[in-house]
């Protein structure tokens, strides 16, 4: 097990070190659950109160916080705390543990060119012409089609899918199961449909032929991905139908996402789990959206961006917004529509009361 010198990995965060900075930390743990050898994450008051509880003896904290009164030998000052600890965690994260070299039992085409220091697993499956950058970790079961070219520094997890002639650049991250550049889910029926009826009406035509069936318009596009970005498990990002799909360098992607085809996400943005993308969907830079977001096909949303969790965007969103609801709106105006939908029912029974003493003040005696 590796160990790291607290004035080390300070150093490595841009951090104040005070106390016995030649301590060796070998993980990282809750302060209550901290032993001696750990690394306590303590970077509020809330979270140094468990210090008591466990046995740590040097920890991360915030910035004013009394290092000594907290029963420390040693303290790393984070004036932002959640930044400084994803610089510890990255620092004593080793990612997947692959041997170095390629395992006997992986199956990799003799055209394909695989960079220096990769460390390839068992059953993995690359294919033809397929490029694979210097320092590559690619875990068991995962398959690489033809064509496809992968940047340096890639850490590809256990049953990833990536299809043929997909492009992805460096420092990229791939959770289990992720599929990437499959098919888009385009079909068209030789006449209208109902589907198309729909929309043009607005539900209300009634003459589309319904006795028809579907046919596949095939996906000749590709799927480009940027740097530093990476895919959640089990997430499926699809490809184009003609041109190629985008996702923007630094965009991070959660788990149980889809992206459908003809998608251009814009760069450094937070794509958070379950959220879907119907088609052809263009996304600018920083865009934040929540959990359960849905986004409806052919519709632009600008840079900086942020969508709250469950939100459904049917509609262009300008740049800047917040917004939030089914469907989204901007954020204020969807809090003061809930807070009238909760006065609804004392409305109602307002509006009966008083439709009941006006029934009365009509009656003659």
């Amino acid at each position: 097990m590796a160990a790291y010198k607290v004035k080390d990995i300070a150093a490595a965060l841009g951090a104040e070190v005070l106390g016995a900075a030649d301590l060796l930390v070998t993980g990282v743990a809750e302060p209550s659950a901290a032993s001696p050898d750990d690394l306590a994450l303590a970077m509020s008051p809330a979270y140094a109160e468990g210090l008591s509880q466990g046995r740590a003896r040097v920890a991360v904290i915030g910035a004013g916080m009394d290092w000594q009164a907290l029963g420390l030998e040693a303290a790393i000052i984070a004036p932002r705390p959640r930044y400084a600890m994803a610089g510890v965690t990255s620092a004593m994260d080793p990612g997947p543990a692959l041997p170095r070299g390629i395992h006997a039992n992986a199956v990799i085409d003799p055209t394909a060119v695989i960079g220096r220091d990769a460390r390839i697993g068992p059953f993995v499956v690359i294919g033809h012409g397929v490029r694979i950058g210097a320092n590559a970790r690619i875990a068991s079961h995962a398959s690489i089609g033809a064509g496809a070219t992968i940047g340096d520094d890639a850490v590809i997890h256990e049953g990833v899918r990536i299809c043929h002639h997909v492009r992805i650049g460096d420092r990229f991250i791939a959770q289990p199961g992720a599929v990437l550049g499959a098919d888009g889910f385009s079909f068209v029926t030789p006449e209208k449909s109902q589907v198309e009826a729909a929309r043009e009406s607005l539900g209300t035509a009634q003459d589309a032929a319904t006795d028809q069936s579907w046919t596949r318009i095939h996906s000749l596009g590709g799927l480009v991905i940027g740097e530093d970005v990476e895919v959640g498990a089990n997430t499926a990002i699809d490809r184009g139908t003609i041109a190629d799909s985008v996702i923007g360098d630094g965009t991070k992607v959660d788990n149980l996402v889809h992206i459908g085809h003809n998608c251009r996400i814009g760069r450094d943005c937070l794509i958070c789990g379950q959220t879907g993308f119907a088609g052809s969907v263009e996304v600018g830079d920083r865009v934040v959206l929540g959990g359960k977001c849905g986004v409806s096909d052919n519709i632009t949303i600008g840079s900086d961006v942020v969508a709250a969790g469950a939100s459904k965007l049917f509609t262009n969103v300008p740049s800047g917004r917040m917004v939030m609801g089914h469907p989204a709106v901007k954020m204020d105006l969807h809090v003061d529509m809930y807070k009238a939908l909760r006065r609804l029912p004392r409305l109602s029974q307002t509006v009966a009361e008083l439709k009941k003493a006006v029934l009365k003040s009509d009656k003659t005696p």
